[in-house]
């Protein structure tokens, strides 16, 4: 399991969730060291992108409201959540209704992502750059913790903005001009009525009809052989 010392970074995934009703993947992780990142489009309660970077062994994650945009001028508040294991970036199917998060998740976009400077230093600070390498976003983003107040109840808001870079378009919002998975090709309509995926611990495996049995060749009749 992903941990710092003695921390167990995925406990309180682990404790939000009844993996006995949930397909989401359980909290096992690899001891790795990758870049990879994920967004996720989570129509719970409220639609909305969950941003995942991987590092530590586990995915960084922070809800994005509006999703990430393209245009600098645009500052996305982005609420940290819970550590997600790597496996999760994976996922997209349907958490079940009445379960922590229910709702169809799509994999909006993937890709790898490096830190411009370090990582840590970033996260702690709260001012973390970094460069995206995907199918829908590309650049240099930065992710902004902003100050606590009393009506946050504990959680952290951050800002997701983009830098302005060759990928960077004033008004252009990515969220509104794709739709479907990247993964799949499935819209959220599709994927939550759609049963061609489903999530086990380790890969989305694909649903396959029952085999019927083979039509046998009607036999043809003997001709009978000539009266002499």
């Amino acid at each position: 399991m992903a941990r710092v010392g003695s921390r167990d970074l995925l406990a309180t995934y682990k404790a939000k969730r009844d993996f006995g009703k949930t397909p989401e993947p359980k909290a096992k992780t690899k001891r790795t060291r990758g870049n990879s990142f994920v967004i996720q489009k989570h129509a719970a309660r409220r639609t909305h992108f969950d941003f995942r970077l991987e590092h530590d062994g586990v995915l960084k994650s922070w809800a994005v409201t509006k999703g990430p945009s393209l245009d600098p001028a645009q500052k996305r508040l982005a609420v940290m959540t819970e550590d997600h294991p790597l496996e999760y970036g994976g996922f997209e199917g349907v958490i079940p209704k009445g379960e922590y998060g229910g709702g169809p998740v799509m994999i909006w976009d993937e890709g790898t992502w490096e830190p411009i400077g370090d990582a840590d230093e970033g996260l702690a600070k709260g001012d973390l750059k970094f460069r995206l390498h995907g199918h829908r976003l590309n650049g240099d983003y930065v992710l902004v913790r902003m100050k606590p107040r009393k009506e946050d109840r504990g959680r952290q808001n951050w800002l997701l903005i983009k830098k302005r870079d060759e990928y960077a378009g004033d008004g252009s919002e990515p969220t509104q001009e794709f739709d479907t998975s990247v993964k799949s090709g499935r819209s959220m309509d599709q994927i939550l009525t759609g049963d061609s995926a489903i999530w086990t611990s380790n890969k989305a495996q694909k649903k396959t009809p029952a085999r019927r049995p083979r039509a046998t060749a009607a036999k043809k009749p003997r001709k009978k052989a000539p009266a002499r």
